[in-house]
């Protein structure tokens, strides 16, 4: 009975916009791993949304890797329905997401219970948010025979709880079951996802059974993907206004800036939904965009993390009332990451800049700058290191056009990690003990230790000696002078925006 009063109040509530099409129709044909906040306001709300303008079977089941509790439940409880808040600089959408057809922790119902929602017939489509650590690759993009998950999968691989193990123990239950492949598609902020993510599986797969290893190359399509809303991580006041402003109590409901969009690559072994018709953007090559938005978007939310982190800010929305932070972030932008970008899109890069300086303004969204801290080992390479290391390769290039303000960027995680800058600081981080071990050492001594780390600091970085000089300067400017009076004199400096 709980289940029937609360599923017919969202439902039935005035406030929010919801399809129409019957969902007594929805199929298990996506099962997506890493059901976290992210993927229920971005791809789920696509897929909504095309279920509404054709076919609307495609029903998306979610499972949560290592997350315990009774979450999945209350989910249960209000029949798989999830209230989204899009929060703009002048306008708010209520929405009721109704594409999902469920939920499940493998912590409390098991592997095998995951494993067996994966084997379902109609499954077509195996979907992925599960961070960068999640995929279980060296900084080089192999797989990680190191890693402990991997180790642990490869004793046991029928009993995996890494996404890659389990992902080729599905397909390998399909293939022996004489089940059609699914797709499996990245949606990760990770350059070149799909690629990637058909190394991790194929790799992995080599290493327990070289036949699965060939059937999954030849059967399997890995289509790489580019999305962009920002989700901030929910608190208490969060939920509160959800219920404030809707009536309902949802622990699965999210808030999220207006802004949405999702460039596919059109590779599907087994079917997709129309998401054509919903807005996302359908194409043979995804990289263009993927690097556009990497460098430019997550590059610049790295340096508000760590350089507004030091100052203090705790929300973006703060960093763009700093005026100061504002103008470096746009002139990094526009000076340093769209000329770093290696193919041409019909796109104003000074348009995009700005578009994005108008997103992180947005006061109604209050997305963290610890939360975009967190795994700066994976995250930096992608959006500053790449993006160095195009410049300087270029034939013009000279000392005097070092790219100051990514170098700033990395200066300041450098101090950002050692925690002075907060009082309840806590490394997040999957390379967290051997960036503790690094800096075990005197005050003096901590940015050449720091140097070492081969997962950041690559040798082709570490080849420019004056990079590593500028870096230098810049992290003992900051440990003598304080990062406000560094950004004082910094944006003198700085080439304004054209």
């Amino acid at each position: 009975m709980l289940s029937r009063s609360k599923s017919k109040a969202f439902c039935e509530a005035k406030s929010l916009i919801k399809t129409d099409y019957s969902r007594t129709k929805l199929e298990t044909k996506i099962v997506h791993l890493g059901f976290g906040a992210f993927h229920r306001a971005h791809q789920a709300v696509y897929t909504d949304l095309a279920n509404q303008e054709a076919d609307p079977s495609w029903g998306i089941f979610g499972i949560n890797l290592f997350r315990k509790g009774p979450l999945t439940q209350s989910f249960s409880e209000q029949d798989n329905l999830a209230v989204l808040i899009e929060k703009g600089a002048q306008e708010t959408t209520k929405r009721l997401v109704r594409s999902f057809t469920g939920a499940m922790n493998i912590d409390d119902k098991g592997v095998q219970a995951a494993l067996d929602k994966l084997c379902e017939p109609q499954v077509a489509i195996v979907s992925l948010t599960v961070t960068e650590k999640g995929y279980c690759l060296t900084p080089e993009g192999r797989i990680n025979g190191n890693n402990e998950l991997i180790l642990e999968d490869l004793k046991h691989p029928e009993a995996p709880r890494s996404a890659i193990g389990i992902i080729c123990e599905a397909l390998r239950l399909r293939k022996t079951l004489a089940l059609p492949a699914f797709t499996v598609m990245s949606c990760d902020n990770i350059p070149e996802n799909g690629r990637k993510t058909k190394t991790a599986v194929v790799e992995y797969a080599e290493l327990i059974d070289p036949e699965l290893a060939s059937w999954i190359a030849q059967e399997v399509t890995f289509p790489s993907t580019m999305v962009d809303r920002i989700v901030p991580a929910m608190s208490d006041a969060s939920f509160a206004q959800i219920e404030q402003e809707t009536g309902l109590s949802d622990a699965f409901g999210l808030i999220s800036e207006t802004f949405k969009q999702w460039v596919i690559e059109d590779q599907f072994c087994s079917g997709r939904p129309n998401w054509h018709l919903s807005g996302a953007m359908m194409v043979d090559d995804v990289l263009p965009y993927e690097e556009m938005k990497l460098r430019m978007l997550n590059g610049s939310h790295s340096f508000l993390a760590y350089v507004g982190g030091l100052c203090g800010h705790d929300y973006i929305y703060q960093c763009m009332q700093d005026s100061l932070l504002k103008d470096i972030t746009l002139a990094l932008m526009i000076n340093e990451q769209a000329p770093s970008l290696s193919s041409q899109l019909d796109v104003d890069l000074k348009q995009y800049a700005e578009l994005l300086i108008a997103r992180f303004s947005n006061q109604s969204i209050k997305h963290q700058t610890a939360q975009i801290a967190m795994d700066g080992s994976q995250k930096l390479p992608p959006r500053v290191i790449d993006s160095i290391l195009t410049l300087v390769s270029k034939p013009s290039y000279d000392a005097s056009q070092a790219p100051q303000t990514l170098l700033l960027l990395l200066a300041a995680w450098m101090h950002f990690i050692q925690g002075k800058h907060t009082a309840d600081f806590q490394l997040i981080d999957p390379e967290a003990t051997t960036l503790k071990a690094l800096l075990a050492v005197d005050n003096d001594k901590k940015c050449a230790s720091l140097l070492q780390f081969k997962a950041v600091f690559s040798d082709a970085f570490m080849a420019h000696q004056d990079l590593v000089q500028q870096i230098t300067h810049f992290y003992y400017a900051i440990d003598q002078q304080g990062i406000r009076a560094v950004l004082d004199g910094f944006v003198t400096s700085t080439r304004s925006p054209k």
